[in-house]
């Protein structure tokens, strides 16, 4: 008799589960990722619609750091892949030690969610996608490292995103201060490509007072629609 009841529990249970993983889809999702640490309290909602502009500011343009940022061990930090393969929050402090003392060598193993080889005539180098590099490789030397990685078009990858990359380098050749910086790529629901990316940097021994910014850039090409 236990037995029998035993098994009915356990399978009222197991009927309960996936009923709620139907009804509760996105808030067991929103749970995962917060768990795994690939969740970072930034939604789509908080980000102004795109309105032909690659770029918009966030919070007045100033980083929305907290103590725990700025402890990051080996100077590094990705997120772990979620259970769709995508990368998550990429945080560094990158210095003169961080930055590789060689060229870059292969990332095309790597093919990151979203991943499609399209080519128009109209695109910069004829591919729509580059596979891009949330912490760039110039500043943290970063090859073919999947945690790092996300499928990005080239006008997002070698636009706003190479420019704010270079201020920081810049900044550090200039200085040889380090600089805390932050990439969240952000994701609609189940999308695999990231609708786009928030940038965060803040210059550490000046307080910011050398270089700060807050930014999100969409992951568009102005003149090809992305479904």
């Amino acid at each position: 008799m236990i037995k029998k009841n035993k098994k009915i529990i356990i399978s009222l249970l197991s009927l309960i589960l996936v009923v709620i993983t139907t009804y509760y889809h996105d808030e067991i999702e929103i749970l995962y990722l917060k768990i795994t640490g690939n969740y970072i309290n930034y939604g789509l909602e908080e980000v102004p619609q795109y309105e032909g502009k690659d770029f918009v500011f966030i919070n007045d343009n100033k980083p929305d750091f907290n103590k725990a940022d700025y402890v990051v061990e080996n100077n590094e930090l990705y997120s772990e892949l979620d259970y769709l393969g995508r990368a998550g929050v990429a945080r560094a402090i990158v210095s003169s030690d961080t930055m590789p003392r060689e060229e870059r060598g292969s990332i095309g193993s790597v093919k990151p969610t979203g991943w499609h080889t399209v080519k128009y005539d109209i695109v910069d180098g004829k591919y729509l996608y580059n596979r891009c590099h949330l912490i760039g490789y110039q500043l943290a030397g970063e090859n073919a490292n999947e945690k790092n990685l996300i499928t990005c078009t080239r006008e997002m990858n070698t636009g706003v995103m190479l420019k704010y990359e270079n201020k920081i380098a810049e900044y550090i050749k200039k200085t040889n201060n380090s600089v805390l910086y932050r990439v969240t790529p952000i994701y609609k629901d189940a999308n695999l490509l990231a609708s786009g990316v928030r940038m965060e940097a803040e210059s550490l021994e000046d307080d910011g007072k050398g270089l700060s910014f807050h930014i999100y850039v969409f992951n568009v090409h102005d003149v090809i629609n992305i479904n």
